[in-house]
């Protein structure tokens, strides 16, 4: 197999016959998805509980892994996004969901079995120990038609498998298979996983995929798999090196990676190659292009941290306000296990004004943590009148947790926090206004889980229902 080194910039012209998108339907992503949680702090010696190593002071931070890493990276780079996906309805579940609300359509297909979930515990850049835990795979007896309906809406698509059978569901499979003859299909094989569906535009295995050691070998194993798979192109993807890519009946091309980062985190590096060529491809680059932009992301992605760096930092980290750190059931829980005083406090919250910022710095005061449980939009509705909230829940819950006094938001949909207590159990609920801890219905369960009421005085003067009411009396 001939081969070139290329370093062309993307959009640069590739041979004949290799499809591009003309749509601009979305990018729809197909494959399976998990709940990843990194878990850091810092690494002493064992005290009186022996010599094994404790993790000290440790936080956790969640973030959607697999498939849904791959479609959250494809809307950060501003893309309309879908993802078809199996999710258990459990905790991590709902989970992933909730990462994904503020950023791209979810297909959510029922799942048997518990969510996947993957946890790496780290130290400064060393990963020491990956848990793994949940068997779930998608329903074969579910309802799959909403999973071809969006794949027959898409302007490209990105198969990213992991070997959990949503590629393999046969309505999926027969809806990429016309996709394929359609728009431009990306497909990310996994070795339990089906073989991709012919007419593919490109195919990105692994060099231990594919069999290859170096980018010699990495061009003759893309232009062999390009036939045996009926692919129009295979990339086989060679790690800190680049990526060798091969058309069906063509010369192979290596695109080198711009920086070698042999002993750097490229957790997701592969789904961040993956997103930026379905991504190329949508929007109209040939194939060869879309593998040089492709190659440069990469890179990028790993010089910048990776997957736990993407998760935390970047543009799009303001727009998931429940998202990148703990759920706050897991704030609580770890709040408790470490002997600190978990404070909660209830509320619509509806149009944040400064006597809603005095009481949350107040009830801050009174623990190691405050948890903020918001009235969803239906509740205020209830409580309000029709013409409230004048503020979504998910904007409420993004301003709450804008604030440094706020480490944790979650909804409630039930007309009294009764639930939500008996889920958090606080030891401090908080509430504003003027009336006795006597009078709120959730008391019993507060004070079942161990907990007090704390009623705080409101600034005198600070009303969103007055504010709503005089912008009314304002002349237009």
């Amino acid at each position: 197999m001939r081969r070139s080194r290329h370093s062309a910039p993307a959009g640069a012209p590739g041979p004949g016959g290799v499809a591009v998108s003309r749509a601009r339907g979305p990018l729809v992503v197909v494959g399976d998805a998990f709940l990843d949680v990194d878990v850091a702090g810092v690494r002493r010696t064992g005290g009186h509980g022996g010599s094994a190593p404790v993790l000290d002071a440790p936080s956790a931070w969640h973030r959607p892994g697999g498939a849904a890493l791959a479609a959250w990276l494809a809307a950060r780079d501003g893309h309309p996004v879908a993802l078809v996906c199996a999710l258990a309805r459990d905790d991590p579940g709902d989970r992933v969901a909730e990462l994904l609300q503020d950023s791209l359509t979810l297909v959510r297909l029922e799942q048997a079995g518990t969510t996947p979930t993957k946890s790496r515990v780290q130290v400064g850049e060393q990963t020491l120990v990956r848990l793994d835990h949940g068997e779930g795979r998608p329903d074969p007896a579910g309802d799959h038609s909403s999973a071809a309906a969006a794949i027959e809406g898409a302007g490209a698509v990105l198969v990213s498998d992991y070997g959990r059978g949503v590629a393999a569901l046969p309505a999926v499979r027969e809806a990429l298979s016309r996709a394929a003859a359609r728009v431009p299909v990306v497909w990310d094989p996994h070795p339990r996983g089906p073989a991709p569906v012919p007419g593919a535009a490109l195919v990105t295995p692994n060099a231990a995929e594919a069999g290859a050691a170096d980018p010699d070998q990495a061009g003759e194993a893309a232009g062999r798999l390009a036939g045996a798979w009926r692919a129009r192109s295979v990339a086989v993807t060679l790690g800190c090196e680049g990526a060798v890519w091969a058309p069906q009946d063509g010369p192979s091309r290596f695109y080198p990676a711009p920086l070698r980062l042999p002993e750097a985190d490229a957790c997701g590096a592969g789904d961040r190659f993956c997103a930026a060529a379905a991504g190329a491809l949508r929007t109209g680059a040939d194939v060869a292009g879309a593998v040089a932009e492709s190659v440069q992301a990469a890179s990028r992605f790993v010089r910048n941290g990776a997957a736990g760096a993407a998760a935390a930092s970047g543009p799009m980290a303001g727009a998931l306000p429940l998202g990148l750190g703990e759920s706050a059931e897991a704030l609580a829980e770890r709040v408790r296990r470490s002997g600190g005083k978990i404070v909660a406090a209830g509320g619509c919250f509806d149009v944040l004004h400064a006597g809603h910022v005095s009481l949350l710095r107040r009830a801050r005061s009174l623990g190691d943590c405050l948890i903020v449980c918001l009235n969803s939009d239906a509740a205020v509705r209830a409580q309000k009148g029709p013409d409230r909230p004048v503020t979504s829940a998910e904007d409420r819950a993004r301003v709450l947790s804008a604030l440094e006094c706020v480490d944790a938001v979650t909804v409630f949909d039930e007309p009294t926090p009764v639930r939500v207590i008996e889920r958090l159990r606080p030891d401090v609920w908080v509430k504003g206004g003027d009336y006795t801890a006597a009078e709120l219905p959730e008391l019993p369960a507060l004070t079942a889980g161990g907990g007090e009421a704390v009623i705080l005085p409101l600034l005198p003067g600070r009303s969103t229902s007055r504010m709503v009411a005089a912008r009314g009396r304002t002349p237009p």
